[in-house]
């Protein structure tokens, strides 16, 4: 080929380079992300402020990813829990067959309601991981208080919904649950008005589950609004860093870095959680809940749901009606004193090894709490919750204290060279 001829050809390879590049560049001069003006809108500057432009750490590992997770549970629950309210009936002779008609006549009513069930399994799986990455990495730690307890706040809120969406599927489980949650309020003075007050007569009947499907239709709405104001205070102090470090000079932007990393984790989520719709939808469902409530025939084992074993496994094992209900109440409860107990300077568990230890050891008694909490009534796993109750409150109120005093004595520990 001539000379000239390769030059012409490069020349024309060359003009349309650029005239895409002119193009690219001109195009990306009207996204949003490029046009700073567009800041001046208060919507956009809210999304840009809080979502593009977050300063996150940039070491933040996929355990960062389960406070995203958590929000998308909580959109599939609201989601599948209108649909599912379409066609629920609040009767206490109908609700059990009203499930029924969801599961077998309704278009893709199997989809919504196995969605529904299982999302409320998969919202405390990542809940807990969400709650054991912030013991972990010591979120609960100055400036962080508030943010930690508005996340205690939520939990709370979040088994109350679950509590209250349980019992309306009206089920053996279902019905001798409720009865035995809301017994408890027996404990307080005047409890039995205040019972009573609750079914709405003197037994479970229509009005208790009308309350509580008015209850469990509202409870994820204000799990949104404190969802908002958890967000505000993570906006306000920033997310911890796994180094511990506050600094902010390693902070990137949240879009597009932690955007992609989070999608993945979506991505591995729903793929998790299309498993168990698709291939084990009852996997996590207690059978005897496919029995029509019965007041008459009290199951041979009443257990909960199994996020709430580890609580049912500590009420249990204390001999005494209202230290059991007080120790259950207080194995939350006691959350909400970490950020005012804590005594270490060091966030994060790798760098102290004499919490690591008390760490693992606590995740390994609440996993055994939440085995025993399943198991049958005998004195042996009562003696043996006893003992992993007192585990439990001793993390919290002892060794989480305490271990902060002995690292900071080690570390400040000077070796006389003579």
């Amino acid at each position: 080929m001539p000379l000239n001829k390769k030059n012409k050809t490069f020349m024309q390879s060359r003009s349309l380079e650029d005239k895409s590049t002119i193009f690219v560049s001109k195009a990306m001069d009207f996204l949003p992300l490029n046009m700073p003006r567009i800041n001046k809108n208060h919507i956009f500057a809210i999304i840009d402020s809080h979502i593009i432009h977050y300063p996150a750490p940039l070491c933040l590992t996929y355990a960062w990813s389960f406070g995203s997770l958590a929000g998308l549970s909580l959109v599939i629950q609201i989601v599948s829990g209108l649909l599912l309210s379409i066609h629920y009936t609040a009767n206490i002779n109908l609700a059990f067959y009203s499930i029924e008609y969801i599961m077998r006549d309704v278009n893709n009513g199997w989809l919504i309601r196995y969605t529904h069930a299982n999302g409320a399994s998969m919202f405390f799986m990542v809940v807990y991981a969400h709650i054991c990455r912030g013991l972990y990495y010591g979120s609960y730690m100055a400036p962080r208080q508030a943010l930690w307890c508005s996340g205690v706040v939520l939990f709370l809120l979040l088994m109350g919904a679950a509590f209250t969406g349980y019992v309306l599927p009206w089920g053996q489980m279902s019905f001798w649950g409720a009865t035995v949650i809301t017994s408890m309020v027996t404990i307080l003075p005047g409890g039995q008005a205040i019972v009573e007050w609750l079914w709405g007569g003197y037994t479970i009947k229509d009005p208790t589950l009308r309350r509580f499907y008015t209850l469990h239709f509202l409870l994820p709405f204000l799990i949104a609004g404190f969802t908002m104001l958890h967000l505000i205070l993570l906006h306000q102090v920033g997310s911890t860093s796994p180094i511990g470090s506050d600094t902010g000079v390693d902070d990137i932007p949240f879009y597009p870095y932690f955007v992609l990393k989070d999608l993945f984790a979506f991505t591995v989520y729903l793929l998790i959680f299309a498993t168990f719709v698709f291939y084990f939808p009852n996997f996590l469902n207690h059978p005897d809940n496919c029995i029509p409530a019965d007041p008459f025939e009290t199951p041979k084992h009443v257990v909960p749901e199994w996020y709430f074993l580890p609580f049912y496994a500590i009420l249990r094992s204390i001999p005494h009606k209202t230290g059991g209900i007080l120790c259950m109440f207080g194995s939350i409860v006691v959350l909400f004193l970490i950020p005012f107990i804590n005594t270490s300077m060091v966030r994060n568990t790798t760098y102290r090894p004499i919490f690591k230890i008390f760490f693992w050891m606590f995740i390994a008694d609440f996993g055994v709490l939440t085995w025993i909490g399943q198991m049958p009534v005998k004195d042996i796993y009562a003696e043996f919750g006893r003992l992993l109750t007192i585990g439990y409150f001793a993390f919290f109120l002892v060794l989480l204290p305490i271990s902060g005093k002995i690292e900071h004595y080690l570390a400040m520990y000077k070796v006389d060279k003579n």
